[in-house]
């Protein structure tokens, strides 16, 4: 029970006794966990012999459960590479830049009520951001309340999923217990997920609108298999991991520059550079070097997706194991991206890093890696390079001192489990580091200014 607990303390204690391979065994059940890039390759490269279970309750073959549960994070073989062929059109490059004037819209519409001086909880306005950035995005949903009841039911339903697949892996009753439960709530999901595609289609201009939805409705005209079946489960999957994952990103990296001061003005000094002095667009936020490193860094000491598994379909030998099918097997962003040997200094935040720093694919995996490498990668940095680009033009955050700010593994994703308090400071200042109390402390080393609470209360 200690890895559902706290995943990240439970991976560090093992590594720390066991090294790059270990295994957790209890009552029968048992977890192995590799912590090296070659171990990382070993598993990511061989979907032969490790499937992807990013649920592990599937439900019965009939079941709403199954189906929103099969889509492209979940399927495998050649049911996998059929849909992610599908899939690359919709997410390919050349499709980038349409998404551009809907995320800088709904950006500059965000800071449209902020004045100098406002209180903001970084992690509630980001999370409640990305769930309409997320629906508009995918879904083509202008419906900012709608977004949000649809956006908060799939996050509910994925949370649960996580609770009842962590006692398919630990045998805990008080997991398995709420399986009836998951099964109403994926019920309930699908019927959510078809109304919504109902309203997409009476909107009509499906073949103007730049979401994702739309191509994928495209997509049926060519591709007979992509039937709605099948998107119900691409729809939700996709949003399932694309809205918290970019949500926490966006907390992590505006509360770290503002606790890095010289980060923020190097990286102010390029916006005001490489942008006009309006609207950012798509062409120039393209020759920002120094956002991208900011954003590589944050992705790397605070990853939002803190570490996935893969299932041993058949016996293999991994390393000195010999692992039964069935072994599920857990790969961590997070032990990967703080590794000393890799990485100097793996804990603090040093954007410059990437002046030089070369990684691997599979010793710097913020999107994973391998066939299953996360399709929408690409339109996560564009939205991520946006939002920040067209914020930072006008506001930094200043956090206030003292304020305590914790951070924790839930189902599978790091993120903040405490408000992130900052006051709204204009774009021609800089944010000082003040000391905070918290959890995070135990994920990133902070400037010495921010740790002096750490030493005041232990003293």
């Amino acid at each position: 029970m200690s890895f559902p607990e706290d995943p990240i303390a439970c991976m560090r204690s093992l590594q720390a006794e066991f090294g790059d391979l270990a295994v957790l065994e209890e009552k029968g059940q048992r977890i192995a966990f590799v912590f090296s890039p070659e171990l990382n390759r070993r598993v990511l490269t061989d979907p032969t012999n490790f499937h992807s279970r990013f649920f592990a309750v599937r439900g019965g073959r009939r079941s709403a459960q199954r189906r929103v549960t099969s889509g492209l994070l979940s399927v495998n073989g050649s049911e996998h590479r059929d849909a992610r062929r599908i899939m690359m059109d919709v997410f390919a490059k050349k499709v980038l830049p349409q998404y551009h004037e809907t995320i800088v819209g709904m950006t500059s519409d965000l800071m449209a009520d902020w004045q100098t001086g406002q209180l903001h909880d970084l992690n509630e306005e980001m999370v409640t951001f990305m769930v309409r950035m997320t629906g508009a995005l995918l879904f083509g949903i202008t419906d900012g309340e709608y977004s949000e009841e649809l956006g908060t039911r799939i996050d509910h339903w994925v949370r649960q999923n996580h609770r009842v697949g962590m006692g398919a892996l630990v045998a805990a009753e008080e997991y398995t217990s709420q399986y009836e439960q998951l099964l109403q709530m994926a019920d309930e999901l699908e019927v959510s997920i078809q109304d919504m595609f109902r309203r997409h289609r009476q909107a009509g201009n499906s073949a103007q609108r730049p979401d994702v939805l739309s191509l994928m409705f495209r997509a049926q005209g060519t591709e007979r298999e992509l039937s709605d079946e099948k998107l119900v489960g691409h729809a939700t999957l996709t949003f399932a991991a694309a809205h918290l994952t970019t949500a926490h990103t966006l907390s992590w990296t505006l509360f770290l520059l503002a606790q890095h001061p010289d980060v923020a003005a190097r990286l102010q000094q390029e916006l005001d550079s490489c942008t006009a002095a309006g609207v950012p667009d798509f062409a120039e936020l393209q020759n920002c070097t120094y956002l991208d490193w900011v954003i590589k860094e944050s992705m790397r000491v605070l990853p939002a997706s803190s570490y996935s598994q893969r299932v041993a379909v058949a016996p293999v030998t991994l390393g000195p194991l010999n692992l039964p099918a069935g072994t599920p097997v857990i790969f961590s962003q997070f032990m990967t991206h703080h590794r000393g040997d890799t990485f100097a200094d793996y804990a603090r935040f040093l954007p410059q890093r990437w002046e030089n720093a070369k990684p691997s694919a599979y010793e710097y995996l913020p999107f994973g890696a391998g066939s299953r490498m996360c399709i929408g990668a690409s339109l996560a940095m564009v939205e991520l390079r946006t939002i920040l680009a067209v914020m930072l033009r006008k506001w930094h955050f200043q956090i206030e001192s003292g304020a305590t700010v914790d951070g924790r593994v839930i189902a599978t994703m790091l993120g903040p489990t405490s408000s992130v308090p900052s006051r709204l400071i204009a774009a021609d200042q800089i944010a000082n580091t003040v000391p905070v109390h918290g959890s995070i402390h135990d994920l990133v080393e902070l400037p010495s200014e921010a740790r002096t609470a750490v030493v005041r209360r232990a003293a």
